[in-house]
């Protein structure tokens, strides 16, 4: 079988963009400031516990380079590093704003890229 080839890793990277694509992820995060906005901090940990939830798999560790801002139609690139040292790509889009509550899609690339060697 093909998929016994291939490290654990790039599996579980396979794995995640596969339930993230086909089942999707949504997130929903209330906000303290006057400006509805997630941190890229907190944007980071939503996005990796709703992929573990979705995939049944641990939380992967997930780097977002900047803030949510709440306001829809708004993407966020994140980087999903698996323990080889691949990535993916994953994407929050948001998808509507009630108030300080930023509801977001999370969507996972389709390709990982191998780690630099």
């Amino acid at each position: 079988m093909t998929i016994a080839r291939l490290p654990v890793a790039t599996w579980s990277l396979s794995a995640v963009a596969a339930c993230a694509l086909l089942v999707g992820c949504s997130a929903s995060v209330n906000v303290g400031n006057s400006e509805p906005k997630l941190s890229s901090d907190e944007l980071a940990t939503t996005v990796s516990e709703k992929l573990a939830a979705t995939t049944g798999q641990p939380k992967p560790d997930i780097t977002c380079p900047e803030d949510l801002v709440g306001k829809v139609g708004t993407t966020t690139r994140c980087t999903l590093t698996a323990k080889d040292g691949s990535t993916l790509g994953v994407s929050a889009t948001v998808t509507s704003v009630d108030g300080k509550k930023i509801n977001f899609d999370i969507k996972a690339d389709e390709t990982a890229f191998p780690a630099a060697n």
